[in-house]
Parts: C-alpha cells; structure tokens; sequence
C-alpha cells in the first residue's frame, strides 16, 4: 500500500517572541506526509523544489523521516517558498507569505507524460486546498486528469479543503474547483470553518450532506475543540476529543489529524478508532510549536 502526498513545503520562520524566529520546513501536506510515515505508511512527496542548499535540506529531512523522494523535481535556478508564522495569546496563527515563483507551482506545468502517468498507480492520493490553489488553469486540468486516470485504476482519493484566502481570487474561485474535484473524492476531510467561508455552510452537518450529495464516500468534519463528525452515506457518528487541551500552537492541527485519520483507515481501523486517533495525536501537537513535533512527544511514544 503506498500514498502519495501532493502539494508544496515552504521555509518557515515561526515566531519565537519578540524579533526572534525559528527556521524550519513545513507545508500541510508534508505535514501529513511524515505523520503517516511516523505512522507506518508508506508515502512518497509529490512536489517541485530547486536546486539551492534549503531545497538539499528539505530532501534530507523527509527521507530521515521516512518519507520517499522520487517523485520530487527539482528545478534549477528557482527557490522554494517561504512564510511566517505569528500567534496571538490563543495559540492561533496569522500568516505572511512569499511564494509566487515557488517551483511546486510549475510541479504540473514541467512534468512529463510519464512522470504523471506513474502518480496514477498509487494506491492513494492525498492533496488538499492549497495543492489546488497552486497551480494555473492548465497545470490544473492536468491535475484533476490525472486523478480521474488514478480513480480509474482503483485507487482511493482523500482531500481536506484547507482553504487559505490568499492562494485564490476569492471564495467563489475556490468554490468552483473544489466541485469540479469532490465527485473523485472518496474520502473528505474538511474543517468546518474552512468550509464555512467557502461554502456557507451553517454547521458540520450541512457540510457532510453537501460532500456525501456530490458522491464523497464518507466525510470527516474537523470542528477543533468540538470533535468531529464523521459521516458514511446516512449514518453519522459524532466523536468528541477525549479531554480539552490549552493549545500552545495550533500549527498542523488538522495536518496531524489527517494523518492519523488515514493511516488508521488504510490499516483497516473503524472510523470511530480513526478520528480518536486522530484527536490522540493532533492534540500532541497542539501543545508544541511547530509543524512537526519531535518523535518523543507523539503518542504512542508516552
């Protein structure tokens, strides 16, 4: 069973308090990437780097990690991108961003035939909003083909909307992609807020109702401190977090989540068994800074 995490790592520069930063790599995606593979799934990252000194530190990251890297292109003479993370008393993040000339941005612009046709053979495919919000109008249309060639061969597809304003024209620009690629989805896993500045949806169930109507399988709303909702066809199961926890840095909460969720679905685990998992670990990272935790502090490692 492989997976393939498709989307962007950026430079991060996390605020230590101050005018003091941390230097680290992180991306949604590659947040879940090396969540699954702490996990014991084997996953490969689908992205474009450069060829600079970051771009050589990001590759020997992920592979210390477990995570494969023959599906990364690098790109001469580019850079990839970077943001800033600051958090108020809360925990909760704001983000500024540089990323126009990212190379992950060309990822499906450059690849070849075959480069694309080998993403179909995966067993899974994991993109999210963001991955979407990526690319051109061509580089998306090839994308979305790509996932319908893959669907076609038998292979399952997840996606969290993670909507981030600054990556589209407006919500309505996002709305429209996010229809054009939920009938391939089989497995969801919005955030209800995300959600909610996209769709307008009034709570987790119209969420739910809305996916399962376009053909998404079975559903996973994110709702932070209030659990989640789970929803297979007509049957919905709430799972609540198993005790409230004071967030330090909500950074890659519902990466984490992610991760977890899949990795205990594609080891065969209940829905119930998988979003209790996932409350398990990205509760752990909550109460760090950072994207990714150190090892100690996952929790199976308690």
């Amino acid at each position: 069973m492989r997976v393939a995490c498709i989307g962007e790592c950026m430079v991060e520069l996390s605020s230590l308090g101050g005018d003091q930063f941390a230097l680290a790599f992180g991306g949604d995606t590659l947040n879940t990437a090396v969540y699954m593979a702490r996990s014991g799934v084997g996953v490969d990252y689908v992205t474009a780097l450069g060829d600079d000194h970051l771009s050589a530190r990001m590759l020997a990251q992920w592979q210390a990690e477990g995570v494969g890297t023959t599906r990364v292109l690098r790109l001469p003479g580019l850079l990839p991108g970077l943001y800033m993370i600051e958090r108020d008393a809360r925990g909760e993040r704001s983000f500024l961003y540089w990323r126009d000339r990212a190379p992950a941005r060309d990822l499906f612009d450059v690849a070849t035939d075959d480069y694309v046709a080998a993403l179909a053979e995966y067993d899974w495919l994991y993109f999210s909003g963001i991955t979407l919000s990526l690319y051109g109008e061509q580089g998306r249309a090839r994308f979305i083909a790509m996932l319908r060639a893959a669907k076609a061969k038998g292979a399952r597809i997840a996606f969290d909307g993670n909507y981030r304003p600054r990556g589209w024209a407006g919500p309505e620009a996002a709305r429209a992609v996010f229809n054009a690629i939920l009938p391939l989805v089989d497995v969801a896993l919005p955030t209800l807020e995300d959600e909610q500045a996209v769709f307008g949806d009034s709570d987790a169930e119209a969420v739910a109702k809305r996916m399962t109507d376009a053909g998404v399988s079975e559903v996973v709303v994110k709702q932070g401190a209030g659990g989640c909702l789970v929803a297979r066809g007509a049957t919905r199961l709430h799972v609540p977090v198993p005790a409230p926890v004071s967030p330090i840095d909500t950074t890659a909460a519902g990466d984490s989540f992610n991760a977890a969720y899949l990795a205990a679905r594609i080891k065969r685990a209940s829905p119930d068994e998988a979003a209790r998992a996932g409350h398990a670990l990205a509760g752990c990272v909550i109460q760090h800074r950072g994207a990714l935790i150190a090892r100690e502090h996952m929790p199976e490692a308690r």
